[in-house]
């Protein structure tokens, strides 16, 4: 009992400590996701002029493969509506404001120097990630209070209301047991948050992956997931049925995770160093390789771990959406429409292929996007100077950055067409002309991703302080825009060409048009050149 108590000793005042620098930090993320929760509930409340239209819009939702990946229809309300809009937003702003915290106080506090200056006090060893997850929980606790208040407000029924804010708070405190374990892991602030990341980003593909092999019910207006979905905490908050059957069981799940990963990250925490992960980094080669010589191997180094993560899940995303090519085969109603709308024809089966190769196409951005901001990091962590001080010359360092980052989308592209030509030929009864129709469509889809790469280039070069949410706002424009959400947000067509993947060839539904391929290209090629002028120019934007 007394060695327990001396373990966290210390963790009230750590705690307050914490409350105290996230005094400004904390109450933006709450106000601002409260914010946006009643805005979005007002527009859903008052978007549909009567009880037919929200039934029509709730029904073209569940029947839309694309559109269950971000949400799951529960029933025709106002509040459920905002939901399958909203709640995916919602849960992975509020995973992300967990893993910050848990992160900043844990973590980032060992790596500054700050646990070892407060650790030499009468501070247990198990303090530090205490205070860390009692404030995540804390606040998830009050955003959960937030969400269903803002609801409440916008005209929504109470107990939906709560159960709708309950479930995204879930979220939250999932993935504050997550980063609580990942901090022990990894011997850096940036890896322990990449890592939550990436599993923040695989809960995504099991609850989308488990909503889109979903049923519909026989009114058309409620989903029930496949068993993917039991895998995610982001699953999870949606099987809670805010407005549609307010289930509360799944609630349990996230705190379970949590009290599972706090036993294990307490566990990890007494049997390691101060400052160190248990996956210490590993201890360099006492000479460089030749691949390391050039700043093209360089730039392949620092994304290799990035790029095996990302080649895992398209390879797995590929073989989950092969397997579901035979339901495609037969789909009806609003999922008939849908891939004919997305796929440019009415045989289901080119129009399935050529849907999911576009949605793949905008992950594999995501990719290229995580990439090449890596240049803007370098430069703003004052890794890249000394780099350029040896006989490295600018456009060759973002030469090589680019061609990192489009080969690593080829690779991609191409494992994902593997994976689901694999799983889609055993369906259909023809695995090798699956593998070569979906190789020759996804790599159709890189001329858009060119593009987004293009700009990220040189948004980094022209606007570097700004380059990040620049590129990140201009992705997610792009993928709202694009074929697969653009007609079903009822956007203008001139709203829709603004995005490049409007744009790329429906291969293989339809036969390979050149023109707009080309296009495409000289546009990237355009903003690549703008890019390297301006860098070449400019001065380097250092730490200050």
């Amino acid at each position: 009992m007394n060695g327990a108590r001396q373990a966290m000793a210390g963790t009230a005042a750590l705690t307050k400590l914490a409350l105290r620098r996230d005094r400004v930090t904390l109450p933006a993320w709450l106000a601002g996701l409260a914010a946006f929760t009643a805005v979005i509930t007002a527009m859903s409340a008052s978007g549909f002029p009567t009880r037919r239209d929200l039934v029509q819009a709730t029904a073209l939702m569940a029947g839309n493969p694309a559109m269950r990946m971000l949400g799951l229809a529960s029933g025709a309300s106002s509040g459920g509506y905002m939901l399958i809009r909203g709640f995916l937003t919602l849960a992975v702003l509020a995973a992300l404001m967990s893993i910050f915290a848990v992160v900043r106080h844990t973590r980032q506090a060992e790596e500054t120097g700050r646990a070892e200056l407060v650790g030499a006090a009468a501070v247990g060893r198990h303090a530090s990630l205490a205070a860390a997850t009692t404030v995540a929980v804390a606040a998830n606790v009050v955003l959960a209070v937030l969400l269903g208040l803002a609801i409440v407000i916008m005209g929504q029924p109470v107990a939906g209301s709560f159960a709708a804010g309950a479930s995204v708070g879930a979220v939250g405190i999932a993935f504050a047991g997550i980063a609580a374990i990942t901090t022990q892991l990894a011997s850096t602030t940036r890896a322990a948050s990449g890592l939550a990341a990436a599993i923040l980003g695989l809960s995504f593909l099991a609850s989308g992956v488990g909503n889109m092999a979903g049923a519909v019910d026989a009114s058309g207006l409620r989903v029930t997931s496949a068993w993917p979905a039991w895998l995610s905490p982001i699953g999870w908050g949606q099987q809670m049925r805010p407005f549609g059957g307010n289930l509360w069981r799944p609630l349990w799940l996230a705190v379970l995770l949590l009290l599972c990963s706090l036993t294990v990250a307490n566990v990890l925490v007494a049997r390691r160093d101060t400052g160190e992960g248990m996956l210490p980094q590993r201890p360099g080669h006492s000479h460089a390789s030749r691949r390391l010589r050039g700043p093209a191997g360089l730039a392949w180094r620092l994304q290799r771990g990035t790029f095996l993560g990302w080649a895992a899940g398209m390879l797995g995303f590929g073989l989950v959406l092969g397997s579901i090519a035979g339901q495609a085969k037969h789909a009806t109603g609003a999922a008939a429409q849908w891939y004919a709308r997305v796929g440019g024809t009415h045989l289901l089966v080119a129009a399935f292929r050529t849907s999911m190769i576009a949605m793949s196409a905008l992950a594999v951005s995501i990719y290229a996007v995580q990439v090449l901001l890596r240049m803007r990091a370098q430069e703003a962590d004052g890794q890249l100077e000394p780099v350029l001080a040896t006989g490295v010359s600018r456009l060759r360092w973002v030469v090589s950055y680019a061609a990192s980052a489009f080969v690593g989308a080829v690779a991609l592209m191409l494992l994902f067409a593997a994976g689901m030509g694999l799983t889609a030929g055993a369906v259909l009864g023809d695995i090798p002309g699956e593998l070569r129709t979906l190789a020759g469509g996804s790599l159709v889809q890189l001329s858009g991703i060119a593009v987004i790469g293009a700009i990220v280039i040189a948004a980094a070069a022209l606007i570097p302080r700004w380059a990040g949410a620049v590129s990140w706002a201009t992705l997610t424009a792009a993928i709202l825009a694009g074929p697969l959400f653009g007609t079903t947000l009822k956007l203008p067509q001139w709203a829709q060409d603004l995005s490049p993947f409007t744009h790329v060839p429906r291969v293989p539904a339809d036969a390979l048009s050149a023109a707009p391929m080309l296009a495409l290209v000289a546009i990237a090629l355009a903003g690549l050149a703008a890019g390297l002028a301006a860098f070449r120019r400019r001065d380097l934007a250092l730490p200050a």
